[in-house]
């Protein structure tokens, strides 16, 4: 399956092929759906036919292989036939803030020096888990920085790294929880210039101006050295 979405989140839409439909949903050809994984919810949107019927689709998820992936359509819905041509349209609004918040949470990885042991993104909120045993940064001061890098207008993009070229930087990995995917020869990395470089197989916008005004919530104790930074967009910001 070509996975569009990788070389370029901007598409919104895209022709595909059917060519499976099972009980867990619809499997294509070629897809600009990002399939939930990593923290990032899949993207939902719609599934039109040649006779212009619009189908929804309500989730994607991760096939059986890391190039798979599968829609998710709504219950009842007149199923297309296999070989039949169809057009993808994903929820650009929504996935435009998800792309917006993933990448928010890159600048706070860079501002926060800890093993991230989890995360969750969300429409319009976000958060991250570190392991910090000297506790965790001022929240004033971090909704500060944060802002600032969003303000500098940096530019982001993405890179590919050998697994070898990962293994001697194992730095790079800051993720506990979820370790990038090995075995294909090569690693998807996420880099905001001068900034963050870590593996990520997530949906970014291409410069932190995009993310708008983002606002530090609740710092939470999660355990002995665990704290969940809480992030969300201004109020003003939340359509982009």
């Amino acid at each position: 399956m070509e996975l569009l979405f990788r070389e370029d989140p901007y598409l919104q839409s895209c022709e595909a092929t059917v060519t499976a439909v099972s009980p867990e949903g619809l499997h294509v050809d070629r897809t600009v759906f990002y399939p939930e994984g990593g923290g990032q919810p899949g993207d939902t949107g719609v599934l039109i036919r040649a006779s212009g019927e619009e189908v929804r689709i309500l989730d994607t998820r991760k096939g059986d292989g890391d190039d798979e992936v599968v829609h998710l359509l709504e219950e009842g819905a007149q199923l297309p036939d296999v070989g039949e041509n169809v057009e993808l349209r994903i929820d650009w609004d929504r996935r435009h803030r998800l792309m917006r918040m993933h990448t928010s949470l890159h600048l706070l990885c860079s501002l926060v020096q800890g093993d991230v042991t989890g995360g969750q993104i969300s429409d319009g909120k976000a958060r991250l888990d570190f392991n910090l045993p000297d506790g965790a940064p001022d929240k004033g001061w971090l909704n500060e920085e944060l802002n600032a890098l969003v303000q500098r207008a940096i530019p982001v993009s993405v890179l590919w790294a050998t697994d070898e070229e990962l293994d001697q930087s194992p730095e790079l990995v800051r993720t506990l929880s979820v370790k990038p995917p090995r075995g294909s020869g090569r690693v998807r990395m996420l880099q905001i210039e001068g900034v963050d470089l870590q593996p990520c197989g997530g949906t970014h916008v291409q410069n932190t101006s995009e993310i708008g005004r983002i606002e530090v919530g609740k710092i939470e104790n999660k355990g002995k050295q665990n704290r969940r930074i809480n992030l969300r967009f201004a109020s003003q910001d939340t359509a982009g």
